[in-house]
């Protein structure tokens, strides 16, 4: 029972953090966290020890935090910059081993050298969630962002391997290079391989269990959420690194194409609400751990060490400049290869500054602490069973450095990068709602298919609806009008009929008479005359003139009116697939308002229909089928509302009662469309 409310506390304490980031944004959340553990344990009656399973603590809490941060990686970024990652993932975190595990057993001789190189090794990773904040605060660059954000996603991996082997030389009480060597190998590409080839697989099911009508949401968000145990599990049985297979697999899902259906689209903005609240209960979870133990961690070192209270102050201070000093020389050398490669200059005064700010951006934090967390209590030795040299000593210098660099991070960063130029907040509503529905109405056009573009278009129809209640309301302009975005689409169609004759594709009666309508249609939208397309027409190609009249001749001999007709149908249906393609690339102009373009869209995609003479069985079944397709879309739609509404206010372009507002409103549309159903 003691247990269970611990685990409920902890868990209070993460939900009151949110609640506190979002008053205090200045602060990052894991120093809010931590701050919170530490009044749970001034509180508590008892001192709060856990003591968990060193595997089952880095299958509950690192396997799937690894697993999503390898999942929503920006996969182009990483790749652009694949060489500056691997060094500072793979060969940083191994040097800061050394550097730190060395001068730790030389300066702590009661610290053996293995124990000291795992003290290294859990001081390699960078925290992802304390990047993330950062980006948010201070204006990095996008190459020192796709750096932090891909070492911290693979460097986690590397610090967890070289920590395990550091580990076992202390349990088993031996190290040959060798033999560690061709383990660290096999383990390390063995957990890449079997990353990829279970991520495939599982990958390979999902899409089975789509194409045999097995869409239930519940389904395969689970089999997501399940994947990083499985995937772990299945390295760790054969020997290879479970970290790596879950990275490896994590990635691979994230490259791997994408359906766009409703029911992949409302899969996948479940999966990751989910996997959001996921890893940020389990870094919560684990910062407020660090909290809650530093105390007795403390307590218990700073009471009983044979080394002084000044001495151990000054150890973490030494070791953490250590670890950030050979971390900004990694970087300087890292980038001064890289300028002269992309740029062919040297070093300027600016450059050693951004290596300083890469430097100090990259703090420890719940996967250091976590790994710490996994030191074993006691180990085997010839002597019989005997404590883990040095283990509180080991986790106080740790949690010491966590917190020193958290505050560099939080505090000196900012002082240091250039700040991010606040826009201006908007503040009429009415704006910033009908900049939202255009941008939904932007993505639903892009995610529709042939099956659901009738269900898709009628929730767009929808949204125009509310965009035109919305200006009924305001003043707001409405740029380019629909009417004279109607006269463009009418001459992108007498254009491409134009090029069509002069390449003799299509039959020049045919061809003319369609533009004759088409301008006739121009001028009385214009109220322009039509005399003026005949002067301009006998002008500019009077060749095609005199050649159209040679065919309508010939026409009239040998063509009959069905002939004539259905070529007429056919041209008609290939200009209006033109103009389709025109307004699908014009939705993504600024300057033209989506309401407007993708109202006409849906006039010319109802216009080829009928011409390609599709008529839809009304069946009971299909409209059923139908109005499910509306409803889901709508779902899809409130949905992406919310998100941009989030992404608004997180940027401070909206303030947080108008945010607070537009979620009402949406909120409400929700419940009435559920209700509805």
């Amino acid at each position: 029972m003691e247990a269970f409310e611990l685990i409920l506390l902890l868990l209070a304490a993460v939900l009151l953090s949110a609640v506190i980031d979002q008053l205090v944004p200045k602060i990052s959340s894991p120093l809010i966290q931590i701050g919170l553990g530490l009044l749970i344990a001034l509180f508590s009656v008892s001192p709060i020890e856990i003591h968990l399973d060193p595997e089952l603590f880095i299958v509950l809490l690192i396997a799937p935090l690894l697993f999503y941060e390898a999942k929503k990686v920006n996969k182009t970024s990483l790749w652009k910059n694949k060489v500056p990652v691997l060094s500072l993932a793979i060969g940083l975190v191994f040097a800061s081993a050394l550097i730190i595990g060395f001068y730790v057993n030389w300066f702590i001789p009661s610290i053996p050298l293995a124990a000291a190189l795992a003290l290294g090794a859990g001081l390699g990773p960078t925290d992802a969630v304390a990047v993330a904040s950062l980006s948010k605060a201070v204006n990095l660059s996008e190459r020192q962002k796709a750096m932090l954000e891909g070492e911290s996603l693979i460097n986690d991996a590397s610090g967890i391997v070289s920590f395990q082997f550091a580990i076992g030389a202390v349990i088993t009480g031996s190290f040959v290079l060798f033999d560690a060597s061709i383990n660290f190998i096999l383990s390390f590409f063995g957990g890449i391989a079997i990353g990829i080839i279970l991520g495939i697989v599982i990958n390979f099911i999902s899409n089975k269990a789509r194409a045999f009508g097995l869409d239930n949401t519940t389904f395969h968000v689970l089999l997501e959420v399940f994947m990083p145990f499985i995937i772990y599990l299945g390295a760790h049985a054969v020997g290879a690194s479970g970290i790596l297979a879950v990275v490896a697999a994590g990635l691979v899902i994230a490259i791997s194409p994408k359906e766009v259906r409703p029911a992949v689209s409302r899969a996948n903005i479940v999966s990751n609400s989910i996997w959001q609240v996921l890893t940020f209960a389990l870094n919560g979870v684990v910062f407020v751990l660090l909290g809650a133990q530093l105390p007795t961690a403390m307590r218990t070192t700073w009471e009983n060490s044979p080394i002084t209270h000044n001495q151990l102050i000054v150890d973490i201070l030494v070791i953490a400049l250590m670890m950030l000093l050979a971390r900004y020389l990694w970087i300087l050398a890292t980038e001064a290869v890289g300028i002269h490669k992309r740029e062919q200059r040297k070093l300027q005064t600016s450059d050693f500054k951004d290596a300083l700010v890469t430097t100090l951006a990259g703090p420890k934090g719940a996967f250091t602490l976590a790994l710490m967390m996994t030191l074993p209590l006691t180990v085997t030795t010839a002597q019989g069973m005997m404590p883990f040299p040095q283990r509180s000593l080991l986790l106080f210098l740790a949690s010491g450095v966590i917190i020193l660099t958290l505050l560099l991070a939080t505090f000196v960063v900012p002082a240091l990068a250039p700040k991010k130029k606040a826009e201006d907040p908007i503040e009429d509503e009415n704006a910033i709602t009908i900049d939202i529905l255009r941008q939904v109405i932007e993505s639903l056009t892009d995610q529709q298919t042939p099956e659901t573009r009738i269900a898709t278009q009628s929730v767009i129809r929808s949204y125009n609806a509310r965009i035109k209640r919305l200006k009924n309301t305001t003043e707001l302009e409405e740029g380019t009008t629909k009417k004279e975005l109607r006269v463009q689409a009418f001459r992108w169609e007498e254009e491409f009929v134009q090029d069509l004759i002069e390449k003799e594709e299509v039959d020049s009666v045919v061809g003319y008479s369609l533009i004759n309508r088409l301008i006739h249609a121009q001028n009385l939208i214009m109220h322009h005359s039509g005399s003026l397309w005949v002067a301009r027409s006998l002008f500019q190609h009077p060749i095609l003139m005199t050649r159209s009249a040679l065919h309508l001749a010939k026409h009239v001999l040998t063509r009959t009116d069905s002939q004539h007709h259905e070529e007429a149908r056919d041209l008609h249906k290939r200009a209006v697939e033109h103009v389709i393609c025109k307004l699908c690339k014009e939705m993504g102009n600024p300057a033209t308002p989506t309401e407007d373009v993708s109202s006409l869209l849906q006039e010319y995609q109802r216009s080829l229909r009928r011409l390609r003479n599709v008529r839809p069985n009304v069946s009971v079944t299909s409209l059923t089928k139908a109005v499910a397709n509306s409803n889901d879309i709508g779902r899809m739609g409130l949905n992406l509302e919310l998100d941009l509404i989030q992404a608004l206010h997180e940027n401070e372009r909206i303030s947080h009662a108008m945010a607070r507002k537009l979620r009402e409103n949406v909120n409400l549309m929700q419940l009435d469309l559920d209700q509805s159903i």
